[in-house]
């Protein structure tokens, strides 16, 4: 019995060391995927990126589209994850969304991986598409769950959950596209900014959100967003979560 508990915890160690490993290899790709482009990327230059030999890779990945496959379906993780624990949270429907919002925007902005994974979907084939689907939808689902518990609270205006759903992921999907991390504004800040400006509109009682917004974040006014975030140019490609 001792041995097999060793074994096991052996075991568990390597497939940790394996998990982590695949992760470095995941930022190193996306890193390459971003400023090669995913069409003129090869496994050679993802291995040399993450300081491996091109056949070692292959013990992790067996071609480039898997790697990117698990770039979407990792980011997707992180994504229901945030949503999880927005839906546990002890507050209203605002602050829930809002946690939703900052995630979201994180994950695409500040994490290699969930920025290649919303700029280059449409590099995949349709049959690995389809196998992210239902992902996507529960997650799209929880977004409209928020939202429609806030209209039956009272807390959000009457509306159309599904349609505002869309409205918001779209917008989130979309800064990937425009963000320039070496702007003036982090993506921390540029998060509260969407947060104020898309849950205004959906609030009931919207002058005492703006007063706790200022209470929250003091300092930039959120219409620097609008003058001083730069436009970064990317490749097109059909949004993944939600909004498509």
């Amino acid at each position: 019995m001792r041995s097999d508990r060793i074994r096991n915890r052996g075991n568990h160690h390597v497939q940790k060391r394996y998990l982590a490993r695949r992760l470095e290899i995941l930022r190193a790709a996306g890193r390459q995927f971003q400023d090669r482009g995913f069409a003129e990327t090869g496994m050679r230059d993802i291995a040399e990126a993450a300081t491996l030999s091109p056949a070692n890779l292959y013990n992790y990945f067996r071609g480039k589209q898997e790697i990117l496959f698990f770039c979407q379906d990792n980011s997707l993780d992180r994504l229901i994850a945030a949503l999880e624990k927005a839906r546990r949270l002890r507050a209203g429907a605002a602050e829930k969304l809002r946690l939703v919002i900052n995630s979201h925007l994180r994950c695409v902005l500040d994490e290699v991986e969930g920025s290649a994974a919303h700029l280059l979907t449409g590099a995949l084939p349709l049959r690995l598409q389809r196998r992210l689907l239902a992902k996507r939808d529960r997650y799209e689902e929880g977004v409209r769950q928020l939202i429609a518990a806030g209209v039956r609270s009272g807390e959000f205006v009457p509306c159309d959950a599904a349609l505002i759903a869309r409205i918001l992921l779209g917008a989130l999907n979309w800064s990937v596209r425009w963000f320039n991390p070496e702007g003036p504004l982090s993506s921390v800040e540029l998060a509260e900014g969407f947060s104020d400006y898309l849950l205004r509109g959906l609030l009931m009682k919207p002058a005492a959100f703006s007063r706790q917004a200022v209470n929250r974040r003091p300092g930039r006014d959120v219409q620097t967003i609008a003058r001083h975030s730069s436009v970064r140019r990317a490749s097109a490609g059909r949004l993944f979560v939600g909004g498509d």
